[in-house]
């Protein structure tokens, strides 16, 4: 049996007899000579006929000949008067065309025909940079001596307050779906000082937009011995210039420095130049995050903007308080085209701060409260939303069109 060669490896074989598997992406027929182009994982390559073979688009084929130099064929080289074997002949055909450079569908025939949907090389290459996101932020953590983790995602707690769980039946105990592994990498940050996480998050937010999911895939970072939030600012810095560069020509250029401005003066700057007063509010609106971030790409030439100093009473309770003014937070979100990607900033580390702070409920985290009893640095983290970072980098409207499978308030299938 021959070795099959990859379609990305023909030019390798010019002269040569190889053999390709993969999809019919299409079937041209002309007056004097017949076309197929063959897909596999690693693209496109054209095969030519005298006489045309009796095979349908997404038919799944083997075929063996000689490659031929043509510098009008995909990878620059072609398959002449290769033999054809069936390996599989659809029974459907696809809800839209997967040879046409764009998607003729919308987003709901692309969701609910996923499995054939993904084929389309638009829309795959999409999860190919999801992919190599998910490399570079490994890549980037592991060079600082992080270590990886994976962590329980049935939780006997709520990670954050609020009622935004999804709680099911354990055992005849409640349970939930961990909105956030915040807790155990806390914890780890006593056993191994920086850790991170890739995994699916939970939050039953009853929201329908282009921008939340129920379940996404979060990238997590946890480190101590840091002085506060903005050493954490610098590492996830480096992390997002990492996972930046796996975009290839789409890669946003991430600055040296990524500009920063306190949460209080970026309400100031809404309030002088947008005509509405949101100063007061403990949080900032979608129209306002859209404003900053192209104020950011005006005045210091970046797409990307630290908000830092959000009030306590919008952060979790085990954010760390700004010592210099407490009803201020050692704490950040990153925007990034428009939009909030990453949430992160200083924890608390001593026990007796957490017992001020929870209070009578203190007793339902009794077992998170342990790993501060026994003792923790100053330390902090993040978490990145993989879904967003890659809809925003390409240019994806909806957050679902860069999801595999999204659930959301009202999608449970495929």
């Amino acid at each position: 049996m021959s070795t099959r060669t990859p379609v990305a490896c023909l030019r390798d074989r010019v002269g040569s007899t190889a053999t390709i598997a993969g999809w019919v992406h299409r079937r041209r027929v002309l007056k004097s000579v017949a076309f197929l182009v063959i897909r596999d994982r690693s693209g496109t390559a054209q095969a030519v006929f005298a006489e045309p073979p009796e095979v349908a688009e997404e038919t799944v084929v083997r075929l063996t000949g000689k490659v031929v130099a043509n510098p009008q064929a995909p990878q620059g080289v072609e398959l002449r008067e290769p033999t054809v074997e069936v390996l599989f002949a659809p029974e459907k055909q696809p809800p839209f065309a997967l040879y046409r450079p764009e998607v003729t569908a919308g987003l709901p025939v692309v969701l609910d025909n996923a499995a054939v949907a993904l084929r389309h090389p638009l829309l795959r290459r999409r999860f190919e940079f999801a992919a190599a996101s998910v490399a570079a932020f490994r890549r980037a953590l592991d060079g600082q001596g992080f270590t990886e983790i994976h962590t329980p995602k049935i939780v006997a707690t709520a990670t954050e307050s609020g009622a935004n769980v999804f709680q099911l039946d354990y055992f005849g105990r409640p349970a939930y779906l961990a909105q956030s592994p915040q807790f155990f990498k806390q914890a780890m940050v006593g056993v191994f000082e920086r850790v991170y996480e890739v995994g699916p998050v939970f939050r039953a937010e009853p929201h329908d937009t282009a921008r939340h999911l129920a379940q996404y895939t979060s990238l997590d970072a946890e480190l101590g011995f840091i002085s506060d939030h903005r050493d954490v600012m610098g590492v996830l810095r480096d992390v997002v210039a990492e996972m930046a560069a796996a975009a290839g020509p789409d890669a946003p250029t991430v600055p040296e420095e990524i500009p920063s401005i306190d949460f209080v003066a970026a309400q100031e700057l809404l309030a002088r130049h947008t005509g509405e007063d949101p100063r007061g509010e403990p949080d900032l609106a979608p129209a306002h995050e859209r404003w900053l971030c192209e104020w950011a790409e005006r005045e210091h030439g970046s797409e990307f903007l630290f908000v830092t100093g959000y009030p306590m009473a919008k952060r979790p309770f085990y954010t760390h308080p700004d010592p210099a003014n407490p009803v201020k937070s050692n704490s950040f979100d990153l925007l990034f085209r428009g939009l909030e990607l990453v949430t992160g900033g200083q924890r608390l580390h001593r026990y007796a701060d957490y017992l001020a702070v929870l209070g009578d409920s203190a007793e339902q985290y009794s077992d998170y409260l342990d790993a501060f009893a026994y003792g923790m640095p100053p330390h902090g983290g993040f978490a990145i939303g993989l879904e967003r970072w890659v809809a925003r980098v390409l240019g994806v409207p909806n957050v679902r069109g860069a999801t595999l499978f999204p659930r959301d308030l009202h999608r449970l299938r495929p």
